[in-house]
């Protein structure tokens, strides 16, 4: 019965949905490129990279040119436009199968240090920096987080005193992506009073005198280049800020959608991953003198597995395409965020233990991806505040 099965009655055949009503064939074409970008470009080097802590910088150059970077751009900056979101939810979704968490957050840091910057920059900063980070000869890096704040947007304190025709910066920040690489970073700063009402946002060059960086080391996301940042009296011209003074709390909460949406669809397609692994695993290996698919209690993993990643993928569909229709559903991309990463993390698990000591080894993409778990519960904003920000949303 097994061999009789069609790909649509496959419940582990993912592909098969990909032919459903939200995808076209510019979608399909889409997939396809970037599924021989990641074979190609990514897969051989993926476990010398991670063991290394870094990738080479000319990555950011080959991602450019089959269209990586740029895609969702305005093409006057050398982006490539698109005509709805599932395209960045198809590239989350290839990028995820090369399992380094780490590699797709450093190549793709701009995705949330340009967007605040192309919605609320003055044209001048737009042409400067866009063209230079989208064609991946410069990398951009967001900085918002702070060492006493972490979710706590509002309460930063990173400071920006006016020094007439500059800005003079001091503070620091944490668990920044592409931090000690990045050549421009968006920086949330105070230029005001308390609260959100008090936030702007500053352009700063990794060359500004008084600007130094130190490196991170973490449980997962090898790959990804973090650091700690400080601004000792750093000046910063007022041509650098990007949008209106006090402004710049809103931007950063638009950005937040996107990355949340990004994260699910990177999250579910790791969990995807891990059954795919495992499933391939226990077709080959026998024990007690059967398959170890043959095995009920393992059946059952890969049944649960299945019910989770379908769960979650049609909930991720769901909303991109509310997104695309024009709104704005911020508890439902708040709860779709946690959904995705209980169903990675629960996934991991199973796979690991289905996989045994396989799994444990390193060079295994179950074993990376059940170390990079947390970062995904964690970053974007965590399970507990999404849960929160979800019941506000909904009036309880």
């Amino acid at each position: 019965m097994r061999d009789q099965m069609t790909s649509g009655e496959n419940p582990f055949d993912f592909d098969h949905r990909y032919q459903g009503p939200y995808y076209t064939e510019d979608h399909k074409a889409w997939r396809n490129t970037l599924r021989a970008f990641v074979n190609r470009e990514i897969m051989p080097f993926v476990d010398e990279w991670d063991e290394a802590g870094g990738f080479p910088r000319e990555l950011y150059k080959k991602a450019a040119k089959v269209g990586l970077l740029g895609f969702g751009y305005p093409e006057e900056y050398g982006g490539i436009p698109v005509t709805d979101t599932f395209f960045a939810v198809i590239a989350a979704e290839e990028m995820a199968r090369c399992s380094s968490g780490g590699i797709n957050a450093s190549l793709l840091s701009h995705s949330i240090g340009l967007p605040p910057i192309l919605a609320a920059g003055s044209d001048e900063i737009k042409q400067r920096i866009a063209p230079a980070v989208l064609s991946g000869e410069k990398i951009q890096a967001l900085a918002i987080t702070e060492p006493s704040g972490g979710s706590d947007v509002s309460n930063i304190k990173t400071r920006a005193k006016d020094g007439g025709d500059h800005y003079i910066v001091n503070g620091s920040k944490t668990y920044i992506t592409s931090g000690m690489r990045a050549d421009y970073y968006t920086v949330a700063v105070r230029t005001g009073g308390a609260g959100t009402g008090g936030i702007s946002l500053l352009l700063i060059e990794r060359d500004r005198e008084g600007f130094d960086r130190s490196e991170l080391k973490k449980q997962g996301w090898w790959a990804s280049d973090t650091a700690t940042l400080y601004f000792e009296n750093v000046r910063v011209p007022k041509e650098n800020l990007i949008g209106a003074e006090n402004q710049g709390f809103k931007a950063i909460m638009v950005n937040f959608n996107m990355e949340r949406l990004w994260m699910a669809a990177s999250a579910n397609a790791l969990a995807r991953v891990c059954l795919e692994d495992a499933l391939a695993w226990a077709r080959s290996r026998q024990t007690f003198g059967q398959r170890l698919a043959d095995h009920q209690v393992i059946r059952h993993k890969f049944a649960e597995m299945a019910r989770q990643i379908n769960s979650t993928q049609a909930y991720l569909e769901q909303c991109t395409f509310r997104v695309d229709q024009g709104e704005s559903p911020v508890a439902d991309l708040s709860l779709l965020k946690v959904q995705s990463s209980l169903t990675m993390e629960f996934c991991a698990r199973e796979a690991m233990q289905i996989m045994g000591g396989a799994a444990y080894m390193r060079g295994s993409r179950v074993e990376r991806i059940y170390r990079e778990v947390r970062v995904m519960a964690i970053g974007g904003g965590s399970e507990e505040i999404m849960r929160d920000l979800a019941a506000r949303q909904m009036g309880i």
